[in-house]
């Protein structure tokens, strides 16, 4: 399926389809288009619990910030900017894709525009156009709408003061912060936290590592939480990482983070309809980045009905998926960290990380167990195992290794460095790009689940067989790894 194909298929351009999943409220598109009404002036979820509008008076975007830029304010009754992303992220590895992963990072915020289109390759005119045209919005209106989403957050679940709160989320004065937030949701920002006071709302406490945050991160059912949280435990690395279970498994996963503006930590504990995030900052610029790293490594914003449409003709794999449905591919926080994992072992990563990694303070009783950021690419350069010396160099000097890479490109630099094959490559672009039709063949644990299921006992036929599991390989390479 080309990328062209891909962009057609958009759901938000099929006004009929779009109409119906409005009228049935159904929850699975929210994320997936936005609604506007035009005799209202808003714009809203899919399933948002108002009356419908009828059809002549609404209108579809592929984003937030597309409504906003045609004059609409988001519904304060349905938040439209609080659900998962859109799972287009996930299929396509185009320019406007790559150019949403990384402004949902933060990017703009730190760099600006510039800084945008310099880590997309393209001139900051190329990079507006296929924006705007994709999107409906250029990259300042996409940032902007980011920033909404960010300092609401702040307004309602932080104690800082209002001016704080405007910088922390990326506005660039107080003015920018209060006029931005009256045309997105129509009301002030004191207003806004006087609200959520009232719905008693707020979950946050300065303490003197940081700040603390408790958030709800949204997914679509159905999410094989167990699955994701059992594959990050199966491979984490003591003190960067910590895992709480009971009798019944993994309970919870925290680990540390290495932000633009300081170190982190976060905690996730999986419920029936969201994955509550414990976070602390100690810069609450790095809250909107911090976020969207852990939707990536739980893989939230994944379609697992588009998934089980596909793997789900599988005579061989259809088992597997009525037995384990809302299957994840689990991502990464830090692209530098997760190739120099991939070619150590769990021992040696260990090692690593304890010798050559940043202490941070003493954590809370929520985030205990935790007491080393993973050492920075440079670090194991100078300091690191000589087999990975030369790679961590590279990584250090300009390899980047972040989510919007395009993936032929990264493919290629990572496997001109030494002792990086391809299966090693294809590792790291479905956990750092989270490319979702990744089939690594030459995995032994994968062609032994594959033998198992009776599918292939051998890499070239597990990749014919593979071709029918498109674009959803990475998926069913974690149903083989599973069986």
């Amino acid at each position: 399926m080309t990328e062209q194909t891909l962009a057609e298929r958009a759901v938000w351009r099929d006004t009929e389809r779009c109409y119906r999943a409005v009228a049935a409220r159904d929850p699975r598109f929210d994320g997936q288009f936005i609604m506007a009404v035009r005799t209202t002036g808003i714009y809203c979820r899919p399933s948002c619990p108002a009356s419908t509008p009828k059809q002549q008076n609404v209108r579809f975007y592929p984003t937030s910030a597309a409504a906003q830029a045609n004059g609409f304010r988001a519904c304060r009754r349905c938040l439209p900017d609080a659900v998962p992303g859109s799972p287009d992220w996930d299929i396509r590895a185009d320019l406007a894709a790559r150019a949403m992963r990384l402004i949902t990072d933060g990017t703009v915020e730190r760099d600006g525009v510039p800084g945008l289109a310099r880590r997309l390759g393209y001139s900051e005119r190329q990079l507006g156009r296929v924006l705007t045209a994709e999107l409906g919005a250029g990259p300042l209106a996409l940032a902007r709408a980011h920033r909404a989403h960010s300092a609401r957050l702040l307004i309602e679940m932080s104690g800082l003061p209002l001016t704080d709160v405007a910088f922390a989320a990326g506005f660039s004065s107080v003015r920018q912060f209060n006029e931005t937030i009256r045309e997105v949701f129509a009301t002030t920002p004191s207003q806004l936290r006087a609200a959520s006071l009232r719905r008693g709302r707020r979950k946050t406490e300065e303490t003197p590592t940081g700040t603390r945050l408790s958030l709800r991160l949204p997914f679509r059912k159905p999410f094989d939480a167990d699955g994701v949280l059992n594959f990050l435990a199966d491979r984490a690395v003591p003190g960067v990482e910590h895992v709480t279970r009971d009798e019944s498994g993994v309970t919870g996963y925290a680990r540390t983070l290495r932000l633009a503006h300081g170190t982190g930590a976060a905690r996730l504990t999986t419920k029936d309809d969201h994955v509550l995030c414990d976070l602390r900052l100690t810069d609450l610029r790095d809250l909107s980045s911090a976020v969207a790293r852990m939707r990536r490594l739980l893989d939230l914003d994944a379609d697992p009905e588009a998934v089980t449409r596909v793997l789900g003709a599988d005579p061989a794999l259809a088992p597997l998926v009525e037995a384990i449905p809302g299957i994840r591919v689990p991502g990464a926080v830090d692209g530098d960290e997760l190739v120099l994992r991939a070619m150590l072992s769990p021992a040696e990563t260990a090692s690593l990380a304890e010798a050559l990694g940043e202490r941070v303070p003493s954590c809370d009783e929520s985030l205990e167990g935790l007491t080393t950021v993973f050492p920075t690419a440079a670090q194991v350069a100078e300091h690191g195992p000589d087999r990975i010396a030369a790679v961590a160099a590279a990584l250090a000097d300009g390899v980047a290794v972040h989510v919007g890479r395009d993936p032929v490109e990264l493919r290629a630099e990572l496997l001109e460095l030494p002792g990086i094959g391809p299966r090693t490559a294809d590792y790291v672009l479905m956990r750092v790009l989270g490319a979702p039709d990744v089939l690594l063949t030459g995995d032994p644990a994968l062609r032994r689940g594959a033998a198992a299921l009776g599918i292939a006992d051998d890499e070239k036929t597990l990749a014919e067989r593979g071709r029918a599991w498109q674009p959803w390989s990475s998926y069913a390479g974690m149903y083989l790894w599973r069986a």
